[in-house]
């Protein structure tokens, strides 16, 4: 009988989500799903995400390459980039948005467009067909056009074609046809979706679990109920679990945690990758609370706008910001209390913030450790 895993050795499986790729589209298999955020501090979240995964990835080179790559732009628990494979599990998508409630002819003209133009920019819509400004769902104006456009696109009536300047341009998407005309049994498609998310994001606690199974509601709106009984039937008949000092965690049968090497060396990853995504996961391994503030007031900020987790072979141990200013990457390293910074590991930090340098374009970096820095030895 197997033993029950240590934190460490949790530690150790969770780490293994940066097992480097020799390509995008690799690490898009491997993956299934990579959220994507418009912030960038110092790049978009798609974009740190495959640094950490992808041999010489640079800023950029996800939009750069999407025309050619088995990618699509989608939502599972969150918005992000898929492979076809993975999105067949979410279409047909058989929902009502608020934009076709609110605007229906707006969304007939704009659906009109599309196949009369094959490629649609946001602008394009409206230099047609005039702007309309309503209330989106944080309290702002936006383009109507736009909502319309996102709508048809969250139907499966429209992909995202490429990007320009982080805008997305939309088409046509034969492939979502199919999808309708042939879809999966919907077992198999939540079923599909509970085993990605216990991949990607595990091994995790079988809360965090339940909570990605419900958001992913999103990406399966009308199979909720469904995907609940999924969750429900993985956690008790094809995921492993144990009771690990009071949390019962779960990850994939064929997992074997008890064989995996130590990680070596420093990483520094962003705030929604899979290696931090779940909070609860975080404090329960690494035993104090990381906080993404880019939404919190400047004074109440303890770590920075944008800081970005820091690794210490399989141990966080502190949060890095960054920005690039006239060609030079600049970057603050703060450390947990009782972190020791030795030669060995500052050769190491030193490495990784290169790495970084390279993949921003930048020209020279210049770092230094932030006040809460702790012993030097």
């Amino acid at each position: 009988m197997t033993p029950d895993p240590t934190l460490a050795a949790l530690r150790a499986a969770a780490y293994r989500t940066l097992i480097p790729e020799r390509s995008v589209q690799a690490a898009l298999n491997r993956m299934g799903f990579v959220q994507a955020d418009p912030i960038r501090a110092p790049a978009r979240a798609q974009d740190l995400a495959l640094l950490a995964r992808v041999r010489g990835y640079r800023a950029g080179d996800l939009e750069r390459l999407y025309p050619t790559l088995d990618a699509e732009e989608d939502v599972i628990p969150n918005y992000g980039f898929v492979t076809r494979g993975v999105q067949r599990l979410l279409h047909p998508r058989v929902t009502a948005t608020r934009a076709e409630r609110d605007h229906p002819q707006l969304l007939a003209r704009v659906r009109d467009l599309l196949r009369e133009r094959g490629e649609l920019h946001p602008r394009d819509v409206t230099a047609a067909l005039g702007q309309t400004r309503v209330v989106n769902a944080w309290g702002g104006q936006s383009n109507a056009t736009t909502r319309v456009l996102d709508a048809l696109h969250y139907r499966g009536e429209a992909r995202v074609v490429r990007r320009e300047a982080g805008v997305r341009v939309y088409g046509p998407a034969p492939h979502l046809d199919q999808y309708r005309q042939a879809p999966l049994p919907d077992p198999e498609r939540v079923r599909g979706v509970v085993h990605l998310l216990a991949a990607l994001y595990g091994p995790l606690p079988e809360a965090s679990l339940g909570y990605l199974v419900g958001l992913s509601r999103y990406g399966l709106p009308h199979l909720r109920p469904r995907l609940r009984a999924a969750f429900r039937a993985a956690v008790r008949e094809d995921l492993r679990g144990a009771q690990v000092e009071g949390v019962r965690y779960v990850w994939p049968a064929d997992w074997a945690l008890d064989s995996l090497p130590v990680p070596r060396g420093v990483r520094i990853v962003n705030p929604f990758d899979p290696l931090v995504w779940d909070r609860r996961r975080f404090e329960h391994l690494h035993g104090w609370a990381y906080r993404f503030e880019a939404y919190t007031p400047p004074a109440r900020r303890t770590m920075g706008y944008y800081a970005l987790p820091l690794f210490r072979a399989e141990r966080a141990v502190g949060w890095v910001t960054m920005s690039v200013h006239h060609g030079t990457l600049q970057a603050h390293v703060g450390l947990r209390p009782g972190g020791r910074i030795t030669a060995r590991f500052t050769g190491a930090l030193e490495r990784e913030l290169e790495r970084y340098r390279v993949f921003l374009s930048a020209d020279q970096v210049q770092w230094a450790w932030a006040a809460s820095a702790s012993s030097q030895t």
